[in-house]
């Protein structure tokens, strides 16, 4: 296999687009969620993207296509919600492990379609961990502070069935991403370690966090700094941010990460900041010229698009690239 740790110090690495952006493209109805096998569920599915996987496994592998095919190196698996713990609003808990099972070899098999083709650019298949929709650090209820509707074990537990599902499926690198409580991270990088040592293997581990406003700090109030330090203990390809915020807002947060961390830094931020509707109106060539300024400055070594992006934006962020050296990362400095 190619490794990902060689090229990443050759060249700056592309992560795709937005998955649900895509797949809004289709106007999917209840029926087409629920396809034939989930026609009798008991509850509404429609919304509940990872289990397109399963019922619409095309259209899926046709969004990792366009992406490699304007040029991403990696592509995430359609998992964001993988978890029991997010599942659980559409009593799939018990769908889990095949559905990331089955978005992880979907997506392995259109990265080894574009490697064969093209043996001197290979793809590899990140394994998307979201954060759940619960959070560890805070309480749900202001009336009751000490109140968690999570325990550390149990988010620990769901992310672990969420991992063996994506390695036994073909993921190449874990990326644990949309962080906004950073105790959920490091319940999922915990359960990362575990499966590692247990089936003695390496792999990549990529960490984003997401910056929630314009205080600078996360939803559980961290700033980029006390981010990058509270998940550094974890041997890492990369720390960076995703989500949240457009381009240029995101640029302060990726200085911080690039003068302190050890790692790799990524980004995938989002096409500008949602309008009225929650739509993103950020044109490819705008996004391209904000991440101009990443590269001019020589902050990043992954860069990609979250909410909004398209295959337009990946291509004119791709063709940006060409012309600029990825950031040094510590262990050449100090060569």
């Amino acid at each position: 296999m190619n490794d990902i740790r060689k090229i990443i110090k050759e060249r700056i690495l592309i992560l795709d687009g937005a998955m649900g952006t895509m797949l809004q493209r289709h106007k999917f109805t209840e029926e087409d969620f629920r396809g034939e096998r989930f026609k009798d569920w008991p509850i509404p599915i429609q919304g509940n993207n990872d289990v397109l996987s399963l019922t619409q496994p095309g259209a899926i592998k046709e969004v990792h296509r366009l992406y490699f095919e304007a040029g991403a190196d990696i592509v995430e698996t359609n998992t964001f919600s993988g978890t029991s713990i997010a599942m659980a609003d559409y009593k799939m808990e018990d769908l889990v492990y095949e559905l990331n099972y089955e978005s992880a070899k979907i997506a392995r098999e259109v990265a080894d379609e574009f490697t064969s083709k093209e043996p001197n650019k290979p793809r590899f298949v990140a394994g998307a961990i979201g954060p759940t929709n619960k959070t560890a650090s805070m309480s749900p209820d202001v009336n009751d502070p000490g109140y968690r509707a999570v325990s550390f074990n149990e988010l620990k537990i769901a992310y672990r069935e969420q991992v063996e599902g994506l390695l036994d499926g073909g993921a190449d690198i874990l990326l644990v991403e949309t962080i906004f409580d950073t105790l959920n991270a490091k319940a999922a990088l915990f359960a990362i370690e575990e499966a590692k040592e247990e089936r003695d293997i390496e792999v990549p581990v990529m960490v984003s966090g997401t910056i929630t406003d314009a205080s600078g700090r996360t939803l559980s109030g961290q700033t980029a700094e006390a981010f990058l330090i509270s998940v550094s203990h974890i041997p890492m390809l990369s720390v960076g941010f995703n989500c949240a915020l457009g381009a240029s807002q995101l640029t302060p947060h990726l200085e911080v990460l690039s003068q302190k961390a050890p790692f790799a830094v990524s980004a995938h931020p989002n096409a500008g900041l949602p309008n009225a509707f929650g739509e993103y109106d950020e044109t490819p060539e705008q996004m391209a010229s904000q991440i101009k300024e990443y590269l001019d400055k020589n902050l990043i070594n992954i860069v990609g698009g979250c909410c909004g992006t398209t295959p337009e934006h990946i291509k004119a962020i791709v063709d940006l690239v060409k012309e600029y050296k990825p950031r040094l990362l510590e262990t050449e400095v100090s060569l």
